[in-house]
């Protein structure tokens, strides 16, 4: 049985290009909503949730793939496969002038509705965090 491809589009109330990149590619950004902590040296990122002296789970991950100001794709490194990684794409949306976020990731079947409930929670907190 293969993963689930899941597509998460979340529309930014943001034109800000640069905003946005920072946003979804440096780890003061992915700080900000993605995970309580992060990490970058070179290619890697290490992610951190939950308090390093309580429960808590941390993961490393690579950039596969970095196109500035358009996408970038992260690859987990605990794990094998095609379907290891999660994206996260800007696209401009030529009706409002605002960005759109394109999400995509992948998971066991019976896992899609978890998965998706966790990027609502972390895309909630981006626009809590940034008001975007």
């Amino acid at each position: 049985m293969n993963k689930e491809k899941l597509c998460i589009e979340h529309e930014l109330r943001s034109n800000s290009v640069g905003i946005i990149w920072d946003l979804i590619s440096t780890e003061a950004g992915l700080s900000r909503w993605f995970a309580d902590s992060v990490r970058q040296e070179d290619d890697r990122f290490t992610f951190l949730w939950g308090e390093v002296w309580s429960h808590h789970e941390t993961r490393t991950a690579t950039i596969l793939k970095k196109i500035k100001n358009e996408l970038i794709r992260i690859k987990w490194d605990d794990e094998d496969g095609e379907e290891a990684y999660f994206e996260l794409k800007m696209d401009k949306s030529h009706i409002t002038n605002d960005y759109v976020l394109t999400i995509t990731d992948f998971a066991w079947p019976e896992e899609a509705d978890s998965l998706r409930t966790i990027w609502g929670d972390s895309l909630a907190r981006l626009r809590q965090s940034s008001g975007i």
